[in-house]
């Protein structure tokens, strides 16, 4: 709801605003600001140390930033290594992924299905939550709805503030089991309250599996096939965590180093991951993917694909921000390991459908930006297609709906998360506040008779 104003009061308002609240970036040169908390050669500003996770993308060579094909490790453990593993064992991993991220290792098999079964029994939300915090509140945005639940569980916990180990590895749990049924559930009101169609509310069978679960409840007649849940599963595993450093994660370690509890630090997360710089990019792809479709007379022609790349760089087409969704990270440079695996998948899933010439367009995309983003910035960065090129593609093929996009990245994400507040509760030790260099000069107060 935004206030009634007048036009003139709102044309002042914004000229004094905008004259205030800008910083020339030359002062970010002058006092050696990292702006970002980014070095000037691209690499990141050491701000922590983590067991978690580590996402490698260059090496430091004599000191010069030398690119290689990007890893990641959960645990030590390479992203690859356990994908290929859940896939020869012909099994869901999501779970697995889970109990490593949070416990540090690999589970044995008594272990494991003790902590299914754990998951399983936090599934359910606490009574009337449903009623009071989803039904009575839609929201249009799935993230927003997704924050606000997280924040309203809280007044559910009998001891919200107490956090020992085992408590905040409990609270984990719960959100973690959550995630998938509050999202469903907020994707069901929003259907009926803003879409003006039917609601379809299931009971949650605790023999599925999250990406089982997802698929399950987001259905009207709860059929999916064993290859949609692998895929959901896998896409699950690729975005579960990402390193303390991104801005999700360090969201989460900044509001934990307060001191605040794990629902407020959480909410945070989510908030960040909304941003389209950050999670929210895998739906400006399917966006930018339908602006393309709209505007390339024909797909096959490379030149074409290539000029209309050009005019989006150049700001001239698409949202007009001069960006390449899907395209770029701030680690990864020659490939983006979960990229890698993903434009694989839906390759293999695409072929013979109607997506088929979709995912080609994208492969362009893929293939032309680097060359193009150099000729027009003269940039020579490079540039690889990162997580979010493909996963849009993968959810419209397996017919879950675009807004459900990023909501589907937290309900991954919230293990990460997790993993980030409890290393950052049990060793941090101290509130994140770095130094930020103020340029205003003082001012003598002048009384509001005598101001101009």
């Amino acid at each position: 709801m935004k206030i009634n104003i007048e036009e003139n009061t709102k044309k002042a308002l914004s000229s004094t605003l905008m004259k205030n609240n800008y910083i020339d970036p030359k002062y970010y040169r002058r006092y050696e600001v990292k702006r970002g908390l980014r070095n000037a050669d691209g690499t990141g500003v050491v701000a922590g140390i983590t067991n978690i996770c580590n996402v490698h993308g260059y090496i430091m060579n004599e000191g010069e930033k030398q690119n290689i094909e990007g890893e990641l490790y959960f645990r030590g453990y390479s992203i690859e290594d356990i994908v290929a593993a859940v896939e020869k064992e012909e099994r869901f991993g999501f779970e697995e992924v889970v109990y490593l991220l949070l416990m540090g290792k690999l589970p044995n098999k008594e272990e494991f299905r003790r902590f299914n079964r754990l998951i399983a029994y936090n599934r359910e939300l606490p009574g009337e939550f449903f009623e009071d915090m989803i039904l009575k509140a839609p929201s249009r945005d799935i993230m927003n709805k997704l924050s606000r639940s997280m924040l309203a569980l809280y007044s559910y916990d009998d001891s919200p503030e107490t956090k020992t180990p085992e408590d905040e590895l409990l609270t984990a749990i719960s959100v973690i089991a959550k995630m998938p049924v509050i999202v469903a559930l907020a994707y069901q009101v929003k259907r009926r309250a803003y879409d003006g169609k039917t609601m379809y509310l299931h009971q949650v069978r605790p023999e599925e599996s999250t990406a089982e679960t997802l698929l399950s409840l987001l259905r009207y007649d709860r059929k999916f096939t064993y290859e949609e849940a692998k895929l959901l599963d896998l896409m699950l595993m690729l975005h579960a965590e990402h390193g303390g450093g991104n801005n999700s994660a360090f969201a989460c370690r900044v509001l934990t180093s307060s001191g605040t509890d794990p629902y407020s630090a959480f909410a945070a997360a989510i908030g960040a991951l909304k941003g389209p710089r950050h999670g929210g990019a895998n739906l400006k792809v399917l966006e930018q993917l339908d602006y393309l479709k709209g505007n390339v007379r024909n797909w096959n022609d490379e030149g074409e694909i290539r000029d209309m790349l050009k005019k989006i760089l150049l700001k001239e087409a698409g949202d007009k921000s001069g960006k390449i969704y899907g395209m770029g990270h701030a680690v990864y440079t020659l490939s983006d390991p979960r990229a890698v695996i993903l434009k694989r998948e839906a390759k293999k899933l695409a072929e013979g459908t109607p997506f088929e010439a979709e995912f080609r367009l994208l492969e362009a995309v893929e293939r032309n930006t680097p060359e193009i983003f150099c000729e027009v910035t003269g940039n020579e960065k490079t540039l690889c297609a990162n997580v979010d090129m493909y996963s849009g593609i993968c959810y419209r093929m397996m017919r879950i709906p675009d807004e459900l996009a990023t909501a589907l990245f937290a309900t991954a994400r919230i293990a990460g998360w997790s993993a980030h507040r409890i290393e950052e509760t049990l060793t941090g030790g101290r509130i994140i506040r770095p130094a930020y260099k103020s340029i205003n000069r003082k001012m003598e107060y002048v009384s509001l008779d005598e101001r101009e």
